[in-house]
């Protein structure tokens, strides 16, 4: 009975090969050494140790349990990625975002080099970038185009597979050498300091004459930044500003703007108290008794993909918005900023005014946690069609498909952005979407572990086998040492964000815990957050291009 469980190929048989599988992975992922633990990645070895073990499913059905799994991976991630996508282009996200662009084209560009000098096929040479950089949906990508034009794609999955763990190695060894042999003192920032694109909040004294008598409105547009004035102070009485209200010498003002727009504004309104308004701890209803400050869940589906101003909030009920919560991230709370299913809105006024606008928002936790499947499969299907509409490019004479990755990452970038405004309700909780991440990923990498196991520990130890480590390891270690020390040196990235910078060009968590776990703040995190949701694009998409253009 058992052994027919095992070894006949069924429906059940696959279903439970591959739950063992993702089973056995996930257990062993938790297992740290030497302060890094690998993750879901382990559930890719422990299918290749299964196929080496001449463990095998049905052909038909490893491959719809990988493309479906590979497909829920990429467009979950992109529904992540993409309310942030856009806004990693500004600022500081610009000269980050360059920085891993310049990992991601030395890595492809030595790939190619590598596979043209030493008569490495580009097949098997995309699979080891792919081992190299971690990156297994830039795998699936290439195996997709593979198989578009008529290739194997064993060589690339197998490749992929012996060079994997230098890849996650590599980039911690070379934040390891970094900073023991270049940084200095003046690189590391200060670990309490707020990422300059986080909203800043301060309170300032009106000592301007040239506002003195101004209503709100005016001064908005004498200052030319976004703020918020969420409390103002007179006479010691505290008052609800509005656009009308007008600001008087002695005024004192609670106002919200971005950090790196707090001189702009101070400058227009006046000197800066020293209160630390930007601590985690601070209670807001203990600063007045006449106002209060709530945290309110926006859970209707009409007000999904409405701006703020279109609301009249403070016009109807007499209350101020001064910021929003949004997967981690504060923003600004800007009249024309479009508001999503799930954002936390911070509501200031009357208490009887503030649980009207609770009313209007939602906040009922319970309905957020009703998956919105509907979305889910229409982003999917989209995707999946667009990845199946062959695209004529310049230069190259077969027509590119953007396959089971790109096409539904590119939409779940898209439905992530564009959803809301759409009133597509796109919005999943944090935790619901990496368990279809999880989900999807494990499926994936069961079954390419799988197909790769045969072959593997034979070609592990074969000339073959050193010779893709060794071309693998160069791959990972020199892109993200010479850009590390250029980001460091030339652009004046601190340790920290340059760290969070390699790991995020190379799509590497495990190297980006070892990074938290050793660099004090969260830097690290925020920019990898930066430069995590164009260099997945970008890798995905460049994987395809090479194997067209140079195969």
């Amino acid at each position: 009975m058992l052994d027919t469980l095992f070894h006949t190929h069924s429906a059940l048989q696959a279903v439970v090969i591959i739950s063992l599988i993702c089973a056995v992975g996930l257990f062993f992922g938790k297992v740290r050494l030497w302060g890094v633990s690998l993750g879901v990645t382990v559930i890719f070895f422990a299918g290749i140790i299964a196929g080496h073990f001449g463990i095998t499913i049905d052909a038909q059905m490893l491959q719809f349990a990988e493309s479906f799994g590979l497909a829920i991976f990429v467009y979950s991630l992109g529904v992540q990625v993409g309310p942030g996508f856009v806004s990693s282009f500004r600022a500081d996200g610009i000269r980050l975002n360059a920085c891993a662009m310049g990992i991601i084209l030395l890595g492809s560009a030595m790939a190619i080099i590598f596979s043209k000098t030493l008569s490495i096929p580009l097949s098997d040479m995309v699979g080891v970038l792919c081992g190299a950089t971690t990156n297994t949906p830039a795998l699936g990508a290439s195996q997709q185009t593979l198989q578009q034009m008529g290739l194997p794609t064993s060589g690339a999955a197998l490749s992929c597979a012996i060079t994997y763990p230098l890849g996650v190695v590599g980039v911690i060894l070379a934040i390891l050498l970094i900073n023991k042999l270049w940084v200095r003192p003046t690189d590391m920032a200060s670990p309490n300091a707020k990422h300059i694109n986080n909203t800043f909040i301060a309170t300032l004294q009106v000592e301007n004459p040239g506002i003195f008598g101004r209503d709100m409105h005016t001064v908005a547009d004498f200052v030319h930044v976004p703020f918020v004035i969420s409390r103002l102070w007179r006479n010691g009485e505290v008052i609800l500003p509005s656009n009308d209200t007008t600001l008087m010498e002695g005024d004192r003002v609670l106002v919200v703007t971005s950090r790196k727009d707090i001189n702009s504004v101070e400058a227009m309104i006046g000197r800066r108290e020293s209160i630390d308004w930007n601590k985690d701890n601070v209670d807001w209803n203990a600063i007045d008794s006449q106002l209060v400050s709530r945290q309110i869940i926006i859970t209707k589906p009409e007000i999904n993909g409405r701006q703020l101003g279109s609301l009249r909030l403070r016009n109807s009920y007499g209350i101020n918005i001064s910021r929003i919560y949004r997967g981690g991230i504060t923003l600004l709370a800007t009249p024309d900023l479009i508001l999503q299913m799930g954002d936390c809105v911070v509501v200031v006024g009357g208490e009887r005014a503030v649980m009207k606008v609770e009313k209007v928002l939602g906040n009922a936790e319970k309905e957020l946690n009703e998956p919105n499947l509907t979305s889910i499969y229409i982003g999917l299907a989209v995707g999946l069609i667009l990845g199946a509409i062959p695209l004529t490019l310049p230069g190259i004479s077969a027509p590119v498909k953007l396959g089971l990755a790109g096409g539904p990452i590119i939409i779940g970038i898209l439905m992530g952005i564009y959803g809301p405004r759409m009133h597509l309700i796109t919005y999943t909780t944090r935790s619901a979407n990496l368990m279809l991440r999880a989900f999807g990923l494990s499926l994936y990498l069961a079954c390419l572990g799988l197909s790769a196991g045969a072959d593997f520990f034979e070609t592990a130890v074969s000339t073959t086998g050193i010779i893709w480590i060794a071309l693998g390891f160069l791959i990972t270690f020199i892109p993200i040492m010479v850009v590390g020390l250029i980001a460091m040196r030339m652009c004046r990235v601190d340790f920290g964000t340059m760290c969070g910078m390699m790991c995020g060009a190379m799509a590497n968590p495990m190297a980006l815990n070892y990074a938290n776990d050793t660099i004090p703040g969260e830097h690290a995190s925020v920019a990898y957050a930066t430069v995590y949701p164009l260099s997945m694009f970008v890798r995905v998409i460049l994987a395809q291009l090479i194997l067209m253009l140079f195969l």
